[in-house]
């Protein structure tokens, strides 16, 4: 096998590396990465179709079956790649992923004394514990299991304010009242244990787990700890729709919802008494003139139904951005689900959201893979939205193996909060 001789004949200093799994409802996609100063990049990419059972919303369903996929696309990337890279980052979604912003306030008993990084990290601490309580609670009420285990997946700052005032480096700062803003996502440990289970049966060292609208935004964001980029990210998977709302830079909170792809796919096979695969193949032709008429209204209508659930999903989610006084006007796209041109055409129209905070025309596109910071194609096989996922935990795996060479503050308090 391709892959058993692969990993038998190393003849390259692995280090270096990374490879990036994106556990898809649909698909496995797999990329490896060279690190090369403080770029990325990919010399290999693999994808693999995941059967029906493999998955449950985001989740991984079948252990052994999503490792034997994940076996063929690492097969076909390192084959591209000529190496086996040991590093990895796995994605995590599906609606128990909870992912916020949460401000704590600290009055600090000594105002006179300059903040230092001793104090800063006791802080970051108190607003980790605050965090995990909430998400605690919330997957407790979800799965009505009071005893859920929550871990720790992603965090990252978004803001701090010293007495009212914005500050970038608050290390020296004087002051009583300290705000910090932090990004944390939770997800239950039974699916963190799944995906450590497969990074083991893979022999790949599991370099974090991130959740995947999280890599998403990283993605986009790169290493710039100035960044004012503002946007809403939406990934629509095969089993589900991850929304995260970055605004200046920073992440506002991730939402999932458990609509994607597949629920277009399953509407139009009851609706029009087909078989699954029959069905998905009419969905990915829907544009197709060759399309009988009767056939193409009844396609339309099925579409048009799952659209009408899936859009009131999106409504529903940005609509928990209570904390945001205005949502940003640009919404971007990727996933294998935004391939579907009726979803971004009915995202592109006003009625769905005029209950929503939006000052500004709303302005619907596809992420590029040319729109990723920091990471260059050279494999020649990511051509579109569907690997931005991909891309983005690329990134992640970047932060955690080496962070930003830049010195800010922010990078410094971010890789105080890497796991």
């Amino acid at each position: 096998m391709v892959l058993e001789k692969l990993r038998s004949t190393r003849k390259t200093k692995v280090d270096n590396y990374i490879v990036a799994l994106d556990i898809g409802t649909e698909f496995v996609k797999a990329l490896i990465a060279e690190v090369k100063g403080d770029s990325l990049e990919i010399i290999g990419a693999g994808r693999t179709h995941q059967d029906l059972s493999d998955m449950h919303s985001g989740a991984i369903a079948d252990i052994s079956g999503v490792v034997r996929n994940c076996e063929q696309a690492l097969a076909e990337a390192e084959e591209q790649a000529g190496l086996q890279a040991k590093r990895v980052v796995i994605g995590i979604a599906g609606e128990l992923v909870k992912g916020v912003t949460n401000t704590i306030r600290y009055r600090r008993p000594q105002p006179d004394r300059p903040l230092d990084n001793a104090e800063m990290e006791f802080i970051i601490e108190k607003v980790h514990e605050r965090a995990q309580v909430k998400a605690q609670k919330q997957i407790a009420l979800e799965t009505g299991n009071e005893d859920v285990e929550v871990k720790l997946v992603n965090s990252a700052l978004v803001s701090i304010h010293i007495d009212g005032y914005k500050i970038s480096n608050p290390i020296g700062f004087q002051g009583r009242d300290v705000a910090v803003q932090i990004y944390t996502a939770f997800a239950p440990m039974v699916h963190i244990g799944a995906l450590e289970r497969v990074a083991d049966e893979l022999s790949l060292e599991l370099l974090a787990v991130a959740a995947e609208p999280f890599a998403v935004s990283r993605s986009v964001l790169g290493d710039d700890a100035s960044s004012n980029f503002t946007a809403i990210l939406v990934d629509v998977g095969g089993g589900t729709t991850d929304i995260a709302v970055v605004n200046d830079g920073g992440v506002e909170g991730t939402k999932m919802f458990g609509i994607g792809g597949r629920s277009f796919t399953r509407t139009i096979a009851s609706d029009m008494d087909l078989g699954y695969k029959d069905a998905e193949k009419l969905k990915l032709n829907i544009e197709n003139d060759s399309i009988k008429p009767q056939v193409k209204k009844q396609l339309d209508e099925s579409v048009e139904k799952t659209l009408e659930v899936w859009i009131s999903g999106v409504e529903l989610a940005l609509s928990e951005f209570d904390s945001v006084d205005h949502l940003p006007h640009r919404l971007l796209l990727c996933g294998g689900g935004a391939s579907l041109s009726r979803l971004v055409d009915a995202l592109g129209e006003e009625d769905w959201h005029k209950e929503l905070p939006f000052t500004r025309k709303l302005s619907v596109h596809r992420i590029k893979p040319e729109d990723v910071v920091g990471i260059v194609d050279e494999s020649g096989k990511v051509t579109d939205h569907t690997f931005i996922t991909a891309m983005g935990l690329l990134r992640v795996g970047y932060d955690t193996m080496i962070g930003s060479s830049d010195t800010s503050i922010k990078d410094k308090i971010n890789k105080i909060l890497r796991i």
